[in-house]
């Protein structure tokens, strides 16, 4: 990708990043979920890329972003949102994360909202369950002889059952991202999402913040998106009748919910 640039973490693991749109717009950060790659947003940059500075990064374990051995914690995650944001000089930016990257947003809310001008939380939890079935999921993606039968799993919580079966392009798109993805570095991530539990600390958040949830969600439920936005004072709630990737199932409304947030 001749428009991907890298940089170290203070770990010294790799993140890959590009920018999207004109050096003089505001920074608007996007995160992607996990087992996606910062090509999940292709489709919405154009429309962001006209308002904002759009700096995509892939999460570490992803993508082009090195896959450093062992757990991965969230505040790992979060302070590699904010070297990237120092190794650039950018000292503000609106935020937008999906799923895990909305996990991450919420870290950002709570430990550094002074770099944090607008928050959307796309599709995500503060908390996701007790840390006994994510072990499973670790040894089992860790064990398993390939990606396929877990891709299979994900894009099935992903998507609704008329959009798997008519398998359009975009389907395929995430099929190849999550069967590109290394098992190490989803194992590392799914670690930290089972040991992380933000549901008092987000009360702490002050940042003007969007919450979008999907009806059908099974991975981030409507009421997972329900209660961030009841614990973030002021927070906006945006419910939309779909499953998990609502950039994908409802597009348009989708980037038009952004836009007229971060407008404001």
């Amino acid at each position: 990708m001749s428009d991907t640039h890298y940089l170290d973490a203070g770990d010294g693991n790799r993140i890959a990043y590009r920018f999207d749109g004109d050096p003089a717009l505001p920074v608007l950060v996007l995160s992607n979920s996990i087992g996606t790659t910062l090509h999940m947003w292709d489709e919405e940059v154009p429309a962001l890329a006209r308002h904002y500075r759009v700096l995509r990064y892939d999460t570490r374990g992803h993508g082009g972003s090195g896959v450093a051995p062992g757990a991965y914690s969230l505040d790992r995650l979060g302070r590699d949102a904010l070297e990237l944001m120092d190794a650039l000089g950018i000292q503000r930016a609106h935020f937008l994360g999906l799923s895990l990257g909305g996990f991450i947003g919420q870290w950002l809310g709570v430990h550094a909202p002074e770099r944090i001008d607008r928050l959307v939380l796309s599709n995500t939890a503060a908390h996701w369950g007790p840390a006994a079935p994510w072990a499973a999921r670790i040894d089992s993606v860790l064990q398993a002889p390939d990606m396929r039968e877990t891709a299979e799993v994900f894009l099935s919580n992903w998507f609704p059952a008329h959009m798997l079966q008519a398998n359009p392009p975009v389907v395929e798109r995430y099929r190849a991202m999550l069967l590109a993805t290394d098992r190490h570095g989803l194992a590392g991530n799914y670690a930290a999402v089972r040991d992380a539990d933000l549901r008092r600390p987000i009360a702490l958040i002050r940042n003007p913040t969007l919450v979008i949830a999907g009806q059908y969600d099974p991975v981030s439920t409507a009421a997972d998106g329900e209660l961030i936005a009841a614990t973030i004072p002021g927070a906006k709630f945006k419910l939309l009748p779909g499953v998990h990737l609502a950039n994908v199932e409802f597009h348009d409304e989708f980037v038009a919910t952004v836009l007229d947030f971060l407008a404001v």
